[in-house]
């Protein structure tokens, strides 16, 4: 069990789980020899939510103390996880699959059917997350204000969190290893490939343990903010995953997914380049996604585009 006054770097040089834990409370390497408390002081982060996390994940008692968890603190490791699987660790890996076929003679439909069915688990991975951010998180801080939202069952999303919509994203993962390792012959040579196979390991079991955390930990918090007292009872309309967008933004976004310019992005919807500048930022900035590749996923989650199409 690692406590405050335990070097971060002794903890992030013995233990490459907590890499992962480290960098999605945004905390920079360069940590010298400060203490875990010093440095969490250092960049804002709640100093026992990071112990409890950490300690969770690396305890063998898979134990979490509730009490010492600020929750807002847990929600933004908790977007900054999502923002990292859906903007850098998903692209990046579809990336290096391709890269690493194209050294295959093998049959493109392989190929092909390889990609789609990444793209599906891509597609449920982040229909899971975008509910999260849009509904289950703003709820969390609806709760911290005194107030009820209507219209957000935790329970029922609790309860079906890893029993059907993890089951579906562990199924989809498993298409896309089976195939690479039954249907795809590659050279020897092809070192790029296992890498990329070896990754796909990687990230279903890093996704299983992000999952676990917020059944261990952020769901049994959620029950404990809704047994205290409230201010009032709000009714929100229940959105869907595009619902933040306008119209516009979502023609613009199709755009951006083609992979057009601005230029022809205005020409194709009579706009002025500087409008379509405009519409960029603030699909980043509503969808808190910055890349193309993290936008091109959101927009096959939420039907925006046809993967058949692109």
């Amino acid at each position: 069990m690692y406590s405050a006054d335990d070097k971060m770097a002794a903890l992030m040089a013995s233990e490459p789980q907590a890499l992962q834990i480290i960098a999605r409370f945004n905390i920079p390497l360069g940590v010298g020899g400060k203490t875990i408390a010093e440095v969490c002081g250092e960049h804002q982060v709640d100093v026992n939510t990071f112990l409890t996390i950490v300690n969770y994940r690396l305890s063998a008692e898979r134990t979490a103390d509730l009490s010492l968890v600020e929750p807002q603190c847990l929600i933004r490791y908790l977007r900054n996880a999502h923002d990292y699987f859906l903007s850098f660790l998903l692209p990046r890996l579809r990336q290096k699959i391709i890269e690493a076929m194209n050294y295959s003679d093998s049959d493109p439909k392989i190929t092909v059917l390889i990609i789609q069915s990444f793209d599906r688990y891509c597609e449920q991975i982040a229909a899971h997350m975008t509910h999260e951010d849009e509904q289950i998180f703003p709820y969390v801080e609806a709760l911290l204000r005194g107030e009820r939202n209507q219209g957000v069952d935790v329970t029922a999303f609790a309860r079906q969190h890893h029993s059907e919509d993890d089951q579906n994203a562990a199924q989809k993962l498993s298409e896309v290893k089976s195939l690479i390792i039954k249907y795809y012959p590659s050279p020897e040579e092809n070192n790029l490939l296992y890498s990329a196979l070896y990754d796909l390991f990687v990230t279903e079991r890093d996704f299983a343990t992000h999952c676990d955390v917020e059944d261990a930990i952020l769901f049994p918090l959620i029950r404990q903010l809704e047994k205290k007292p409230v201010k009032h009872v709000t009714k929100l309309p229940v959105h869907t995953p595009t619902d933040v967008l306008s119209n516009r933004e979502k023609e613009v976004l199709v755009g951006v997914v083609k992979g057009l310019q601005n230029k022809e992005i205005a020409d194709e919807l009579f706009l002025s380049v500087h409008t379509v500048i405009t519409h960029r930022k603030n699909i980043s900035r509503k969808l808190g996604i910055h890349s193309p590749s993290g936008l091109t996923v959101y927009a096959i989650a939420n039907h925006l585009v046809d993967i058949n199409h692109l």
